[in-house]
């Protein structure tokens, strides 16, 4: 499971779609609009007239939280003071004070929505796990929820369990008084809407209650990407930003803009262009294995990508992610060389000998760079076609007098990252 951050913005247009399919404790008009830099205010103002007709609050919206601690949060303005205040903070380098240090970057992308007069605020979050989505509740909501942690309930409802089966009396507290059914009513809701859309980590902190009626005010939200075949079209147009701060690397693009256009899933994140671990990867949960097994072996420092290819991509499509990687390893030399790892677990259904014609291509393109480098390859797969597949990469590698050490699924799937350590003299 990739977890994918999306903008408030989608979030809660999700929300407004949805929730009053599963709960009647909600009034939520959806009333939000996202300006970025090439927005025009003026036709901006055509498209949600309300802009104009009350006070509003207006924050960035890039994937960092804590906005009101860091004064960038505008509250109670006009549309004329929404529009100069995020003139005057649109393309501007910010540092961001959050819990784990502090992140720079750019601002690009700012919500304005409908300012909502209220007195309490509440704290809701759902986030999943292997046993089971956990739901995270309080009465102390807002920018200190994290200093009252101790007041924070917790139910976890167990996988293919319902909902509706659940005790919501010991999440939600008495405290509530006449608004305690409206707000479980709201919970029950919101986490079918949750386990709907597939997503894997959604907080609304604060909402609140106004005339029996829960408001969202403020929320983040992470999608589950491998549940895209089943929600996509719920989902609809939707962005996937980087994190804030993180600026994409061309080869990143390449990749991004390849996976749009596939049927598979190809993903490339760039760690440490010096590193001298390499991975390429089949299979998204063979590419966290990986990486880990990496980390724990105390390489973290090393570590130079991250990122997985899988679901049966063609033979050109694992030949440009297989040359993105390579033209990034062998820009620098290390004197001591590096190391690939080709890794993976028993496939399913991609063809294991089409996609190594691929690699192969490119190793034999960039076979002198190798030798030039000292780069040692680790190889182990299994799945449809491996015996051919690892024979024929194997053979290369003794034809172009290029380090190739192959194994099937015979031999556990990490093996490989120790012997690349070991020959690489880490450990």
């Amino acid at each position: 499971m990739a977890q994918k951050g999306i903008r408030e913005f989608d979030a809660k247009r999700m929300l407004a779609r949805f929730l009053p399919e599963y709960t009647s404790s909600v009034k939520y008009d959806g009333k939000i609009a996202l300006v970025t830099p090439t927005t025009d205010f003026d036709h901006l103002a055509k498209d949600y007239p309300w802009l104009n007709s009350g006070k509003l609050v207006v924050k960035p919206d890039q994937l960092f939280g804590k906005r009101g601690k860091n004064n960038l949060l505008l509250i109670g303005a006009d549309y004329k003071g929404a529009q100069a205040w995020i003139n005057e903070r649109m393309n501007k380098e910010v540092t961001i004070k959050q819990t784990t240090g502090t992140t720079t970057g750019i601002l690009t992308h700012f919500m304005i929505e409908p300012m909502v007069e209220h007195k309490d605020e509440y704290y809701v979050a759902i986030k999943s796990s292997r046993a089971g989505d956990t739901i995270y509740f309080s009465l102390q909501g807002g920018i200190n929820v994290e200093e009252n942690w101790d007041k924070v309930r917790e139910l976890t409802v167990p996988v293919l369990e319902s909902i509706d089966s659940q005790n919501l009396n010991q999440l939600v507290p008495s405290d509530l008084g006449p608004q305690k059914e409206a707000v479980m009513d709201f919970v029950k809701g919101l986490f079918k809407v949750y386990q709907k859309l597939n997503f894997s980590y959604l907080e609304i902190n604060p909402f609140t209650v106004v005339h029996s009626n829960v408001v969202p005010l403020d929320t983040v939200a992470k999608l589950d990407d491998t549940g895209a075949f089943e929600s996509s079209r719920d989902w609809g147009e939707i962005d996937f930003p980087p994190s804030f701060g993180m600026k994409t690397r061309p080869e990143e693009q390449i990749i991004k803009e390849l996976d749009e256009k596939s049927g598979s899933s190809l993903k490339l994140t760039i760690i440490n262009p010096e590193g001298r671990i390499w991975l390429m990867v089949a299979g998204g949960g063979a590419s966290v294995i990986y990486a880990d097994t990496v980390v724990d072996l105390g390489q973290m420092k090393e570590l130079a990508n991250y990122g997985e290819y899988s679901g049966n991509p063609t033979t050109d499509e694992t030949q440009v992610y297989a040359e993105t990687i390579l033209e990034m390893m062998t820009r620098t030399k290390h004197p001591n060389g590096k190391a690939l790892l080709i890794g993976g677990g028993i496939a399913n259904f991609t063809d294991v000998a089409k996609t190594f014609t691929g690699i192969n291509n490119v190793l034999r393109k960039y076979q002198a760079k190798l030798r030039e480098h000292n780069i040692k390859i680790f190889v182990r797969r299994g799945g449809p076609n491996y015996l051919e597949g690892l024979e024929k990469i194997k053979k290369l590698g003794e034809e172009l007098n290029i380090s190739i050490e192959v194994y099937g699924p015979e031999t556990h799937m990490t093996k490989i990252v120790p012997l690349a350590v070991k020959a690489l003299g880490l450990n």
